[in-house]
């Protein structure tokens, strides 16, 4: 990574699995100690534990690690306007609007030190603020009088589907492979990690089932678990499932059968009635530049 850059990365286990999936950053040189290259995990806040005694236990480089999730507080500002938004309260307002997506700089925001990345998990433009925790009342407070409306989980998540995003504990987890998600594209096909040789087995003869996009027919809301149907023949189940106001439909992604093509007609089992649907690409909008 270069300086100020954002990486989407996967931390594999010994089987292959995702202990978790993170972003990691390299932090500029005035925000290290000197002589020091240092790295930030921002990983999913419910598993700080697992991943800190993962990391720990696995620390063969005699890295100096801290954890500083409970001094720390996280906002992601997301949507066409957030870059407008962020910019109007910070000291650097052309710095805002220059960053690419996936770098990262230090802003004052709102009066608040920020380190700020051009980056978040809704496939829309937007910042992630981290700050301090003590001032994240503060930050939220004033992006709320700024115009940028409170939402919470359930938004993200219509978001993220929406956009092909897979989520830790639906599309990843400690038992399935990257590649059946289609992560490849984060997992490196030349260096020796751990779990390196699982996931390159998988990459090169496939996984049984792999993550797909589910379009219903109907605004039917789906669950993680129910049966994806071809026929008589059950073929899938559904990992995550929301209700898309883009679409208009319920949308779902189901890890299918390898053999079943995109395009084919399927059914999803709702609470004992099977919905016609269709197998379609997991990314069911793509935001234009």
């Amino acid at each position: 990574l270069e300086i100020g850059d954002v990486q989407y990365s996967c931390l594999p286990n010994l089987r292959g699995g995702i202990v978790d999936d993170l972003l990691v950053y390299r932090l500029p040189e005035d925000m290290c100690a000197e002589g020091e290259q240092a790295f930030m995990l921002v990983v999913n806040a419910s598993n700080i534990d697992k991943d800190w005694d993962w990391i720990s236990k696995h620390n063969d480089f005699d890295a100096r690690m801290i954890n500083i999730s409970d001094e720390t507080g996280l906002l992601a500002v997301q949507g066409p306007k957030a870059a407008e938004i962020i910019a109007s309260l910070a000291g650097n307002p052309q710095q805002i609007h220059d960053t690419k997506f996936f770098d990262a700089q230090e802003s004052v925001v709102a009066g608040v030190r920020c380190f700020s990345p051009r980056s978040g998990y809704t496939g829309e433009d937007g910042f992630e603020l981290i700050c301090a925790a003590s001032d994240a009342m503060r930050l939220w407070n004033e992006l709320a009088e700024a115009g940028v409306a409170p939402c919470g989980l359930a938004s993200r998540d219509s978001l993220r589907v929406e956009a092909g995003l897979p989520l830790y504990g639906h599309e990843l987890s400690d038992e399935l492979s990257p590649m059946a998600a289609g992560l490849g594209w984060v997992i490196s096909k030349t260096k020796t990690f751990i779990g390196s040789e699982p996931i390159n087995q998988a990459r090169a003869e496939g996984t049984p089932r792999k993550l797909q996009g589910v379009r219903l027919e109907t605004k039917r809301l789906t669950a993680p678990g129910m049966k994806v149907y071809m026929g008589e023949r059950e073929i899938g189940e559904v990992s995550s499932g929301v209700f898309s106001p883009l679409l208009d439909c319920g949308i779902a992604f189901a890890f299918i059968d390898a053999d079943i093509k995109l395009g084919s007609p399927v059914e999803v089992e709702i609470r004992g009635k099977k919905e016609p649907a269709l197998l379609v690409n997991k990314r069911f909008f793509k935001r234009d530049k």
